[in-house]
């Protein structure tokens, strides 16, 4: 039996990136996957709704060509090709990483993996057959989750969708209801609201994005509004009853029952680890509350065995995942380097406009004990914003008042979601309010509100 220093099973973004990473180190790797390389983000999440994201930003220039002095005539959608263009964007990147892995020389073992109880990696064919066990010194358990529904509303396909369906629908729906108001929820209710279906938007906590800064999310929530999403906060789903040709929908707010007709359901609940099947019970590995108890290194309590990604629990987000790889395989070969500071996990929605966020909120830094100052920065005031047509939205950036020390910072607005890069190198480097207000951004550039936002909330901004 060959003896391979890691085995990693589940092949996405994660999984893979951790397989690199240990060929780069020298370590014999071996990385097991049931379905498509590059998991459930690059084929059917994060990478083809970036897409129709994209898409549906395309089609609504379009239709405000007039804004720009441009005449393009009535812009037509064709549903097949929107879909169609978002299959090919997954399927090229999937080669891309089946690619890499024979260039680094990892090996690809095509099945499900589960611990055995010597904690090596059975390998099974899809009737469930053993084909091969591999012997490790290391198992990275990366299987990534699915989507979760709620109690009484189960996924068909068809009526009730989950966002795997959601993004392949063969036609547009003229009505939709979305019971989720995290990311996906917002992201899927831009998406087809873009192309014109009527879009109910259900959230039992008190605002859209429940993770995210109180203030930018009433923001986000005012645009989709305008946008004519119907968004209702604070609502308990009492019953989706199925009909023949449609959906009959009842649902709670502050107390008065409400009643909808709608084509499609859409559950944007959350995700669920997949931690069955994995052999976790006879390993001996602990698990929690749905996902695999780890330490700041990534290791479970069973000793060899880590576990990355969605498996593990919260942020459960995909550029996560690839720094908990990296640092599981590194933590393996001995290598002495920082554990992962979740709080420097960017969280990004991208939706129009855009939502990112990185470190404490104002809300969080304040609960924390901080003496905080707060600068905001509208994209209205922007020169670059008011150029390129985007002035909705603002920067607000969350500091120690004290030493200046930034704790936190979130984007309501165009390119949020690159923006915030910026916000998470500060926060790496400890950087103060000056040191973000002393380097010099580009002008124009929408990146001149995070320099503007530090000024102003010590009394400093110049365009403000």
């Amino acid at each position: 039996m060959v003896v391979y220093d890691v085995v990693i099973i589940g092949g996405g973004p994660g999984g893979y990136s951790a397989a690199i990473r240990a060929r780069q180190l020298g370590l014999k790797t071996a990385l097991v996957e049931e379905a498509d390389l590059g998991g459930v983000c690059l084929n059917w999440g994060c990478i083809p709704t970036k897409a129709l994201l994209k898409q549906a930003e395309v089609y609504q220039l379009l239709l405000r060509a007039d804004e720009f002095g441009l005449k393009v005539g009535e812009a037509e959608v064709d549903w097949t090709a929107v879909i169609g263009r978002s299959r090919q964007v997954a399927e090229r990147l999937s080669k891309g990483v089946a690619y890499l892995m024979k260039k680094n020389e990892v090996e690809v073992f095509t099945g499900r993996g589960r611990l055995t109880p010597s904690r090596n990696v059975a390998v099974a064919d899809a009737k469930g057959t053993i084909v091969t066990e591999l012997e490790a010194a290391n198992v990275v358990l990366a299987t990534g989750s699915r989507p979760k529904s709620i109690p009484g509303v189960e996924f068909d396909g068809e009526q009730i969708l989950s966002s795997r369906e959601a993004m392949i629908a063969e036609k547009r729906p003229n009505s939709l209801a979305i019971i989720g108001a995290g990311a996906i929820g917002v992201e899927f209710a831009y998406f087809y609201r873009a192309y014109g279906s009527e879009v109910l938007l259900l959230e039992a906590l008190p605002q859209v994005l429940p993770r995210e800064d109180e203030e930018i999310a009433a923001g986000l929530a005012d645009s989709l509004v305008r946008q004519g999403i119907e968004v209702a906060t604070g609502a308990r789903v009492v019953e989706v009853k199925k009909q023949k040709r449609q959906i009959a929908l009842r649902y709670q707010v502050d107390g008065e029952e409400q009643s909808r007709k709608v084509d499609r359901v859409l559950v944007a609940t959350g995700v669920q680890g997949n931690i069955e099947g994995l052999g976790l019970e006879v390993a001996g590995v602990h698990v929690r509350n749905g996902a695999i108890e780890v330490n700041g290194r990534m290791e479970t309590n069973a000793k060899g065995v880590y576990a990355i990604g969605d498996v593990a629990g919260a942020p459960q987000l995909a550029h996560a995942a690839v720094q908990e790889g990296i640092a599981a395989v590194e933590f393996a070969a001995g290598r002495q380097r920082p554990e992962l500071d979740r709080r420097q996990v960017p969280s990004c929605t991208y939706c129009q406009p855009q939502v990112a966020s990185v470190g404490l909120s104002e809300k969080e830094a304040r609960e924390a004990g901080h003496d905080v100052k707060v600068g905001r920065f509208p994209f209205a005031a922007s020169g670059k914003g008011q150029a390129i047509g985007e002035t909705e939205g603002l920067v607000k950036l969350v500091f120690d008042a004290q030493y200046g020390e930034l704790l936190g910072g979130a984007i309501l607005g165009a390119e949020a979601t690159e923006l915030v890069a910026e916000l998470g190198l500060a926060l790496h480097l400890e950087a103060t309010y000056e040191e973000l207000l002393f380097t010099v951004h580009a002008h124009p550039t929408l990146s001149e509100a995070i320099m503007e936002a530090a000024g102003e909330a010590f009394g400093e901004a110049i365009n403000l």
